[in-house]
């Protein structure tokens, strides 16, 4: 009897192995692939479309370089973030969650407020930016075939409003919205990735057939040119804002643990996680550089907020009708990958509180049709859709494209990307003050706050400009 038991409770303890982690949860499936994915439907996101217009800023060697150096920045600090996910050991130690559960285990005190004030007003403004930049998508493919049934003699035949187009992202992201978690949405990032690889590419294809075909605008190695495209003022507020887009651009530490706590283990998550950051990083940094330099050739000095855009809406418009799809599809993905850690960090808080609450913490199974049974949580279900109304009628309220990327870039890229990693890295290492290693890691974090300041200030700028001459429920064309 007794060996009857010792080999029932050995079973039972390989049972548990093989379906939870260390942890208790539930054994996590993510692998480099997924990760990957997951980075690069956050990175490749609207960022890409503002690049020929950021260069065009600053110019061909200032944009080329703010690129290549926001990128070895980002790479370098999220290999320090991959090895905060556990501690004190990154190999070994206890699991953190989320990017508040890193700071709290490595900085603690009032950083852990600052960290979610940070992450989550970045995660919040990201979803508000999407459901924007989707809605200008869609609006492109409604003009593009009104054009091309109508012609173009009269652009005001084919005026469109954004309300509807937010309204159907809305209800599509109500939807996805009720995927319990971030675990459960691998092929819904893969598409995303796809997505975005397509539309870049074709973004790509059509600024090399522009210079092919004997385009020659004006560009320069400074950028727009002070007198001639802008003013003084604007020029010094444009460069600013410029920066704000680049930083955007590489915008995922904001979930960054969110993605490494979805990996398998063995091999170590921060292992796979360092290559995977290693692969979005690198593949997006060569499409940014791909579709900002040739996005700059085709347009020059007067490159459009969003490139796609700037090809107008004649042929070959089915092209770019299935880019801006792909954008609104890409979107779609990348709208959830922002918004899980939102979600999640509610309904946690939530059931801490309320434990006994059956509105927040029973499940109910619901069969679907072909699709099997789907567990519905009436508070999620509530919470969520509250959630995605809310940012939708924010968008609808302020539908500005660059200044939002720029903003958004600026005012998460110091605190989420440098600030945090590196001074978690400086207590995780116990780095004595003033030595080499200390000194230059403190060097580029302050650089770093005074780019993301400058950044913030001329978005602040071109968002005072817009509401100048901003009018509520303008159709787009009018």
């Amino acid at each position: 009897m007794a060996n009857q038991a010792f080999y029932t409770e050995k079973l039972e303890d390989a049972d548990l192995a093989k379906n939870f982690d260390d942890d208790g949860r539930s054994k996590r499936t993510g692998t480099l692939l997924t990760a990957s994915a997951h980075i690069i439907t956050a990175v490749i996101g609207s960022g890409v479309l503002s690049l020929a217009w950021a260069i065009a800023q600053l110019g061909w060697v200032t944009g080329t370089a703010v690129l290549m150096i926001f990128s070895f920045i980002t790479y370098f600090t999220s290999t320090l973030l991959a090895d905060s996910y556990r501690s004190p050991d990154p190999v070994s130690g206890k699991r953190n969650y989320t990017y508040m559960d890193v700071v709290r285990s490595h900085l603690g005190g009032f950083k852990v407020q600052l960290c979610g004030l940070a992450q989550y007003g970045n995660l919040i403004g990201v979803t508000i930016g999407y459901t924007i930049t989707a809605s200008i998508s869609m609006v492109a493919v409604s003009r593009s075939d009104c054009f091309h049934n109508k012609g173009t003699h009269d652009h005001k035949l084919c005026s469109v409003s954004n309300y509807p187009y937010m309204s159907v992202f809305a209800v599509i992201q109500i939807i996805l919205s009720q995927i319990p978690n971030f675990h459960k949405l691998s092929w819904l990032s893969i598409l995303a990735a796809v997505m975005s690889f397509a539309y870049s590419s074709i973004g790509l294809g059509l600024s090399i057939a522009k210079v092919a075909g004997g385009a020659h605008p004006k560009t320069t190695m400074t950028g727009t040119t002070v007198g001639v495209d802008v003013t003084g003022s604007e020029k010094i507020w444009r460069t600013f804002q410029s920066i704000g887009d680049i930083a955007f651009a590489y915008n995922y530490s904001t979930v960054l643990i969110e993605i490494q706590d979805t990996l398998r283990s063995p091999p170590a998550e921060n292992k796979v996680m360092k290559k995977a950051s290693l692969a979005g990083v690198s593949t997006t940094t060569m499409f940014y550089m791909l579709c900002g330099c040739f996005g700059y050739a085709a347009f020059g000095n007067q490159a459009p907020g969003n490139f796609l855009t700037g090809f107008g809406f004649y042929e070959p418009f089915w092209l770019i009708d299935f880019a801006n799809v792909c954008i609104a599809v890409h979107l779609i993905g990348a709208y959830q990958v922002f918004a899980q850690p939102i979600f999640g960090f509610v309904e946690t808080r939530c059931n801490k509180r309320w434990p006994d609450s059956k509105f927040i913490t029973s499940e109910y199974s619901v069969p679907i049709p072909f699709l099997g049974e789907w567990n519905i949580n009436l508070f999620r279900m509530v919470w969520r859709t509250t959630y995605v109304v809310i940012t939708s009628v924010i968008a609808m309220i302020l539908p500005f494209f660059n200044d939002f990327l720029g903003l958004i870039g600026a005012a998460s890229f110091y605190p989420l990307t440098v600030y945090f990693p590196i001074e978690m890295y400086i207590a995780r290492a116990k780095i004595p003050k003033f030595s080499f290693t200390w000194v230059w890691l403190k060097i580029l974090s302050w650089v770093c706050l005074a780019v993301s300041i400058v950044a913030a200030a001329g978005s602040i700028q071109g968002l005072v400009t817009d509401l100048k001459t901003y009018k509520p429920f303008k159709n787009v064309g009018d």
